[in-house]
Parts: C-alpha cells; structure tokens; sequence
C-alpha cells in the first residue's frame, strides 16, 4: 500500500476527534461533500470502511480506529518536528567535530564549561587525519571540520580561521643552537606521523645546504600519539616538530622550549561545513569555541560570518 494521502488522513482524523461533518468541514475550511469525498479517498486507499453510519452519527470501524491512531501519531511528529526546527536552541542537540589531534587536545578543555552549563548538549569530537576530516563532513558524520586548507569540494565551504605556527621543540635546558641541523641530529628526532612530512617543510626552508630530506633524520624514538609526543622531548630525549596547538596542550609546557628558526612556516586553518547548509545556533557555539582555542596560535581571524 502506497503512504496515506496527508491531506486525506487530517480530514479523517479530524472528522474521527470531532465526530460530526458539518463541524470538520467547518473546521477544516471545506464543503462537508469534500469531507466525505477525502473520507472515501481514504477508504479507497486502505481498502476498508473506516466508519460505520448509523442515522446521523456514525463509530468507527476497527480500520478507523487503527487509522486515527496514525493520524494523530503523524500529526504530534510535524508538530514537535516544527518546534525543534524554530526553536533552534543553542544548547540543546548534538554537534559532531573533526580536526587533528593537536588541536583537539586543545580544543576539547575549552568545550567543557559549554557542556556543563548546557546538560543537554553533546559534542562529539573526533581525532582525525585531514583527508578523513573533509570525507566526514561531506558523508554528514561531522557538521565542522577543521583541515589546513581549504577543500576543494563541490559539496563543502569553508571559511579561513587563521595560521597555525609549525614549531621545533626541544628540551627546556638545551642550549642547542637553532641554526645547526647537525646538532639537532646529535639530539635525535621524536617522530611521529607526521614529523617527517613537518621536517620536509620546515627544515628545507632554514637548512637548505645540510638538510638531505626527512629519511636521513636520525630517529631517536616514534610514538603515534599525539599527547605523548612532547613527553621525551620534556624528558631531554631529542627534538620533535609539531603544530603549536601541540604544544600548548601539553601539560609539561615548562619542560619544553619552542625554538625560532629564521625562516617560519605556518598552517593555515580552515572551519569546513556543508555547502548551502543554515548552521544552527548550537553549531555556531561551537565555533565560537574553536575561535577562542585559536586565538592563541598565530593570526586567526576574530568573528565567524
């Protein structure tokens, strides 16, 4: 059976709660042939009667009762479905977030005074490597997403945040000079993931003359998660590179020093949304929070329009 004629079925249903015809199509803003010809429509879709005529009153069958049941089910849904679309309350629902997890170890301390004053606001933040990040948020798994730079996707927008620094760290007491790779390599490198893709960038920039490219880094050690990454730094175990985000998540930041080099190179940020899509006002708090969490890692941009 097809679905039931919406029109059909608020016609019966309001005939069933009022029990008369000429009250429903006065109600309805109809003739009463028209209330009968929805009825028998309706009839004719369900494949039984739905009232049973007695005189000028009428009960209804077995099938009307079932039918009434729905209509007046669907009837609640549109109406909880129209509040929740107009109400549009920023602290209630639920808010899916992708970026790297440099980031969202910064991010995540700055969404807890939201979640505690609003209990019925769930963040969902996710860890992710960018090009999952961009897919997330086109598959409708994320409603932001926060890459390094603007997707090119039929599908998405975007809009610039800002820059993230990228950074070299070493120990808190090492003296060593930033402008010889060859005592960087005597430290050893930390790496992780991404460090190699991070020593392409920043070293070939400052050691142009001695940098032969990441493979030849000495490794002192690897590690895949991002929070303990500057932990052997902190240690005096080798240097590593990371996102300023990584940094300054790190809870040991005393132990660690970032190291200028002459040449900077920076990441840019992009906040990664559905194309054509209005954001809820739950939605726009949540990057509110993310502009607060890059305020401090470069030039970001204030405001979100």
């Amino acid at each position: 059976m097809n679905l039931l004629n919406a029109q059909w079925l608020e016609t019966f249903t309001t005939l069933a709660e009022t029990g008369h015809f000429t009250r429903t199509a006065a109600k309805l803003a109809m003739t009463q042939p028209g209330v009968s010809q929805h009825l028998r429509k309706l009839e004719g879709q369900v494949g039984q009667p739905l009232i049973s005529r007695h005189g000028k009153t009428f009960t209804l069958t077995a099938a009307g009762e079932a039918v009434l049941s729905v209509g007046q089910s669907r009837r609640a849904e549109e109406k909880a479905l129209l509040h929740a679309i107009q109400s549009d309350d920023p602290t209630v629902g639920e808010v899916g977030v992708a970026c790297s997890g440099s980031f969202a170890m910064l991010l995540y301390p700055h969404l807890f005074s939201l979640m505690r004053s609003s209990p019925d606001l769930t963040v969902h933040l996710e860890a992710a490597p960018q090009d999952k990040v961009v897919t997330g948020v086109v598959e409708g798994r994320f409603d932001l997403g926060i890459a390094d730079q603007k997707p090119d996707h039929p599908r998405l927008d975007a809009r610039h945040l800002g820059q993230e620094e990228l950074c070299l760290v070493l120990p808190a007491g090492n003296a060593t000079s930033p402008t010889d790779l060859q005592a960087l390599d005597d430290l050893g490198f930390v790496a992780h993931p991404d460090g190699f893709t991070y020593a392409d960038e920043l070293f070939s920039l400052n050691f142009s003359e001695t940098f032969k490219g990441a493979e030849r880094l000495r490794v002192r050690t690897f590690i895949n998660q991002i929070s303990q990454i500057p932990a052997p730094v902190a240690s005096g175990i080798g240097y590593t590179l990371l996102p300023r985000s990584g940094v300054e998540a790190f809870a040991e930041k005393d132990s660690i020093r970032i190291v200028e080099l002459p040449m900077r190179c920076h990441h840019d940020l992009w906040i990664v949304f559905r194309r054509g899509r209005v954001l809820p006002a739950r939605v726009i708090r949540i990057i509110d929070a993310i502009h607060a969490t890059a305020s401090g890692l470069g030039s970001v941009k204030s405001g979100f329009k």
